[in-house]
């Protein structure tokens, strides 16, 4: 049974332009102890996706699916006590922005001490004692030094990166099974950002837990994702095991993407134009209808105008009326 599983989740956001479809008929299934990659540019979804998941919706909000279900619970029946219990102990996120997460008022110590779980085998006089030990654990862990001084510390007293460092540290420290990691390396230096994939590739193997992995950078994803999710202003374009993906995308998008990354083989011309998808993603209030994609495909004909379906191949799935490598769903169903 799948972890998580998620099927045409549709978010609209009131604005003041009118209603629009930020995410539109987006599935999407997690399997115990798996590794799955998100990737899509600024203004994708991603975000919105997470949120959704651990159920910390906006207020102009409106979400629908056909299907959306936590280890067999149906998390559109939930109550908001039921998601807020699921939020930490079983479903941990770290968000792209620390600074703002953490509580400015209360030191970095308290905060990360408070979403620890609590032992109760242990005497109470003891709790509090281990609890300091373990916190400054995961904070050695994730690359913090000296983790006396941090645990002191206010949010607003460390860089950005510390308090990204702190927002892992507190979301691993309670080992949920499934974590999602928002851009989690965004603001560190390269050494740092190793280090912190290594870690969550260990909860991963060791632990079993299931990890959504949100990035922009293709690169990255595909060296430590198991499955990866092509995501394209609000809709899913491709999704699969992420060698096969990136050895034969069908979807154009996922193509643009694998074509465009930088290649460090050889030399490249001083000043010389990096390839990428002609034109930009639309913004919420003009997006085009039927597929996303359509004005910037270099695929694209008259039938584009209308949504393709989730098509589903052997273990890949797609969203294209014409993808490359002759495929086509017409003799399995769409999802």
């Amino acid at each position: 049974m799948p972890l998580l599983d998620i099927r045409n989740l549709t978010i609209e956001l009131d604005t003041p332009h009118g209603r629009v479809k930020a995410l539109e008929r987006v599935s999407l299934t997690i399997n115990p102890g798996e590794l799955h990659g998100l990737v899509g540019e600024s203004g994708s979804g991603r975000s919105l996706l997470a949120r959704a998941i651990l159920g910390v919706p906006g207020h102009n909000w409106t979400i629908t699916a056909d299907r959306m279900m936590w280890d067999g619970q149906n998390l559109m029946e939930m109550s908001t006590k039921q998601r807020r219990n699921l939020m930490g102990s079983e479903i941990a996120m770290i968000f792209q922005d620390p600074t703002s997460s953490l509580d400015p008022a209360i030191s970095v110590g308290s905060q990360i001490i408070e979403a620890m779980p609590i032992d109760k085998s242990l005497p109470f006089w003891k709790r509090g004692k281990v609890r300091k030990k373990n916190a400054e654990k995961w904070l050695h862990k994730v690359g913090i030094k000296n983790t006396d001084k941090v645990m002191e510390s206010y949010a607003w007293e460390l860089s950005e990166g510390e308090c990204q460092k702190v927002m892992i540290a507190m979301a691993v420290a309670n080992q949920p099974r499934l974590l999602i990691a928002d851009e989690p390396t965004d603001s560190m230096e390269l050494s740092t950002q190793a280090q912190i994939f290594r870690l969550l590739s260990k909860l991963n193997q060791l632990q079993n837990v299931s990890i959504l992995l949100i990035s922009h950078e293709l690169e990255t994803l595909s060296g430590w994702c198991d499955q990866l999710t092509v995501l394209y202003c609000g809709q899913v374009m491709e999704s699969g095991p992420t060698s096969e993906l990136i050895a034969q995308p069908f979807h154009p998008y996922t193509k643009a993407l694998v074509e465009n990354a930088p290649d460090y083989s050889g030399e490249l011309p001083h000043k010389s134009m990096m390839q990428t998808l002609p034109g930009s993603a639309p913004a919420l209030q003009h997006l085009p209808i039927g597929c996303r994609l359509g004005p910037r495909c270099p695929q694209a004909q008259k039938k584009c105008v209308g949504q393709p379906s989730l098509c589903h191949k052997k273990d890949r799935y797609f969203a294209c009326h014409f993808p490359y490598h002759n495929e086509s769903c017409n003799d399995d169903t769409s999802s």
